[in-house]
């Protein structure tokens, strides 16, 4: 997030808000969901009807209008207007002027604004939960989980604001010192899923802010109300502290605002999460332009249970590593290794723990799986299915689409594929479990890291020998590295996390 300063040479114009919102059909608007009564709380979040999907010190926005869908139930919820081109441009041109004020605040007056952003969060966690779970699909404890993982990072930040430091180095000239300082890079562009939809644009925002970075946002189309409710509650910290709004801006869009701030050299550091294929194209464009950029890619995560592996730990982990999010999480379970040895119990017992799973809408307090997250999801659910009998697979458990309203899919596992099955070795943000059997160590250990994505990796084991062995150079080649827990749930993030050999390991 730093760099020397270079001197900004950008002028802003002056201009009002942007253009605001088409009318709309009444018949059309009686249909949203923030329209009847039961998602009144919408409002309380500043949503409305239509909403502006631009912010860089105003409300705004001149493109594409566009509606966005619950996933319990495929009915729509609100529309968005997104950001045009020009948009853009006027909106970054805002933002690198605030940088200009932000970057003179001391760190920790910068830090003491994030710790007013996270309790601006606290207030508002539970309605802010809720719209994460009707717009996203996942159940609410996690949507409530994901706001609290923003408040944590804004907890993590504030304490690093009075951290920053940098080493005295001894000169080779009599008298002298070196002094190392990191200065801020400027404009940190933030690009974000669906899936995670507040937490990782928290995990960017809060850090980047304390050290003097202002940040431009875009989030996934399909959940940009919750970018509009999330930047509603930071403009108005900023407001209270009389400081430019633009230094969190937001631009709603699709791939064009995208590619844009990929190219843009006056965005001079870009953090993409998303796909492999999406990011390796924007990882391309960055450096074209010798730019810096920040990927949290794909994953296909591995457990794998020994022979002496605690089964009362390693059937509820294998469950919630899996189903959770309905296998849209960037560290979802995707292969488990049993040891052979094992491998028919734990199976039995998982599919016995499948079909207790309660499913239904996923704002209900009792309910633990929830919708895919689109259509074109539960598409790409029922194709991985059909491959993976293609290659030699059987479903042991689920396969198909539930009857019931909403992009509900059974969550499903799959046994008897090779080991290098192509479909194994695809990333499928749906929840389908491959199962596999393996002799020793040796060979799963190989197993667990000739995929191409990295990410997360679990085993279970009592052998202590083994679990340093796991943890070493000839161990797990991923990103977060666990021991007898599942490969999700990971915190607020360590040094890395998104592609092999990263992060610290955890246990």
């Amino acid at each position: 997030m730093w760099r020397v300063p270079r001197q900004l040479c950008v002028r802003v114009a002056r201009g009002g808000k942007l253009s605001g919102p088409r009318h709309r059909p009444a018949a059309f608007m009686s249909t949203l969901l923030i329209n009847q009564a039961q998602y009144a709380w919408l409002k309380e979040l500043g949503l409305r009807e239509e909403n502006e999907g631009v912010y860089n010190g105003s409300w705004g926005g001149r493109g594409e209008v566009i509606t966005t869908y619950c996933p319990a139930n495929n009915e729509p919820i609100a529309r968005v207007r997104q950001a045009s081109v020009a948009d853009y441009e006027e909106t970054v041109k805002k933002a690198r002027e605030a940088w200009k004020v932000w970057a003179e605040v001391p760190a920790p007056k910068r830090g003491e604004v994030v710790r007013q952003i996270g309790d601006a969060l606290r207030e508002k966690i539970q309605i802010l939960g809720n719209l994460v779970s009707l717009e996203m699909g996942k159940i609410l404890v996690e949507g409530v989980g994901e706001v609290q993982e923003y408040v944590d990072v804004c907890d993590y930040a504030v304490g690093l604001s009075r951290m920053i430091g940098g080493p005295i180095l001894p000169s080779e000239r009599p008298g002298h010192a070196l002094i190392e300082q990191w200065n801020p890079v400027g404009l940190v562009g933030i690009i974000t899923a669906f899936n995670f939809p507040v937490a990782v644009y928290g995990w960017n925002n809060a850090i980047a802010m304390i050290c003097g970075n202002v940040c431009l946002w875009k989030g996934a189309p399909t959940t940009s109300l919750i970018s509009v409710a999330v930047t509603k509650i930071i403009a108005k910290v900023l407001e209270d502290n009389k400081l430019p709004g633009a230094i969190c801006s937001l631009t709603c869009g699709g791939a064009d605002i995208g590619t844009a701030m990929a190219k843009d050299e006056r965005v001079n550091l870009l953090s993409f999460t998303g796909s492999t294929q999406v990011g390796r194209q924007v990882a391309l464009m960055v450096q074209e332009r010798f730019g810096r950029s920040l990927l949290e890619l794909g994953g296909n995560n591995a457990i794998i249970a020994f022979e002496d592996a605690d089964l009362s730990l390693v059937v509820p982990s294998v469950l919630f590593a899996a189903v959770g999010t309905a296998g849209q999480r960037c560290t979802t379970a995707r292969r488990l290794f049993l040891h052979e040895s094992i491998h028919d119990e734990v199976v039995n017992r998982l599919k016995k723990a499948y079909a207790q799973i309660r499913v239904g809408n996923p704002w209900d307090s009792d309910v633990l799986y929830g919708p895919l997250h689109t259509k074109q999801a539960v598409s790409m659910f029922l194709a991985a299915v059909e491959d993976a009998k293609k290659e030699g697979g059987t479903v042991v458990y689920g396969g198909k689409v539930m009857d019931r309203p909403g992009n509900y899919v059974e969550p499903t596992v799959v046994t008897g594929l090779a080991h290098n099955a192509s479909i194994a070795h695809t990333e499928t943000f749906a929840p389908i479990l491959y199962v596999f059997k393996f002799k020793n160590e040796e060979e799963v250990f190989a197993w667990n890291n000739e995929v191409k994505q990295g990410l997360s990796s679990s085993i279970f084991t009592k052998d202590l020998g083994r679990i340093f062995r796991w943890l070493g150079p000839k161990g797990s080649d991923c990103g977060i590295v666990n021991v007898n827990i599942p490969t999700s749930g990971a915190e607020i993030g360590g040094a890395f996390g998104a592609a092999h050999r990263e992060t610290p390991h955890e246990m």
